[in-house]
């Protein structure tokens, strides 16, 4: 697959998952108003920027006119950049920024010699112990309970220690989904069982994707073969900050907000997996 391919599809994908008809403009952020985007959770505004474009949702008109005040003039990058949304007036939690990475099938990279994998089916119970020695909020990033296809493993003895599978997105597309003990990372166990999950996903003709936040799960990505073409941000607005009114004549050309309409129900946001 060429990479102008798999850049084509991840717009697909996200354009899709914006819950009203929109798409990727030739350069800056495109505002639309959908009240059941996919972009983020339920009544919060979500901006993915792929290459040098990007969509955005908002739940509402207001909080679309907010979005297009906040992103003039600034560089298009700025809007997922770490700690971008922190302090701004009005923004009362953010989610992300997350990392969106790719696989073309021609660049996987497979890990072969880290350790022994096995094949477990999706809610397998000896996953149970390894769900109980990590923390809630790796768990929920993790999206281990999520996964559709088979669930690779690594064992200490008997006990499951690391795990990865993946979630199947609209388009084709296969979310990597993994899990390693607290005690046990830092020993490319993470690497083994992604490289399985991937494995399979190519398998089944599949698009990889990896979203991530902390460099180490970012680090594991790259050496398996993928490429960082993106990245996602939520962030949940205070109703105080809706009140604003854009200024007269309106605006940078590149922020667009076309008309808007009530979405599907709310999906996948920035879950990543604990490497």
């Amino acid at each position: 697959m060429a990479r102008s391919d798999v850049s084509h599809r991840v717009q697909d994908l996200w354009a899709g998952l914006a819950g009203v008809a929109t798409s990727f403009p030739a350069d800056g952020v495109r505002v639309v108003v959908s009240a059941g985007s996919r972009l983020c959770p339920p009544a919060w505004a979500g901006i993915v920027v792929l290459g040098g474009s990007g969509i955005a949702t908002a739940p509402d008109a207001a909080a679309a006119r907010f979005l297009r005040e906040s992103l003039m003039g600034r560089p298009l990058r700025s809007a997922v950049e770490d700690g971008r949304w922190d302090g701004e007036h009005g923004v009362m939690d953010v989610l992300g920024p997350a990392s969106l990475a790719y696989l073309d099938e021609r660049e996987f990279r497979p890990e072969t010699a880290t350790a022994e994998v096995a094949r477990l089916s999706p809610g397998h119970p000896d996953l149970d112990r390894l769900v109980a020695d990590v923390s809630a909020d790796d768990l929920a990033e993790s999206g281990i309970g999520e996964i559709t296809s088979p669930v690779f493993v690594v064992r200490d003895g008997v006990r499951v220690v690391a795990a990865a599978g993946y979630h199947n997105w609209p388009h084709a597309v296969a979310h990597l989904c993994v899990l390693t003990s607290s005690r046990f990372r830092g020993r490319g166990l993470a690497r083994a069982v992604a490289s399985a999950a991937v494995a399979e996903a190519l398998a089944n003709r599949l698009l990889p994707q990896w979203r991530a936040r902390p460099e180490p799960s970012r680090r594991v990505a790259r050496r398996l073969g993928f490429r960082e073409l993106g990245a996602q941000v939520s962030i949940r607005l205070a109703a105080s900050a809706l009140g604003t009114r854009p200024p007269d004549g309106s605006a940078d050309a590149r922020l667009v907000e076309p008309p808007g309409g009530v979405g599907v129900d709310a999906g996948p946001h920035e879950r990543t997996g604990r490497v």
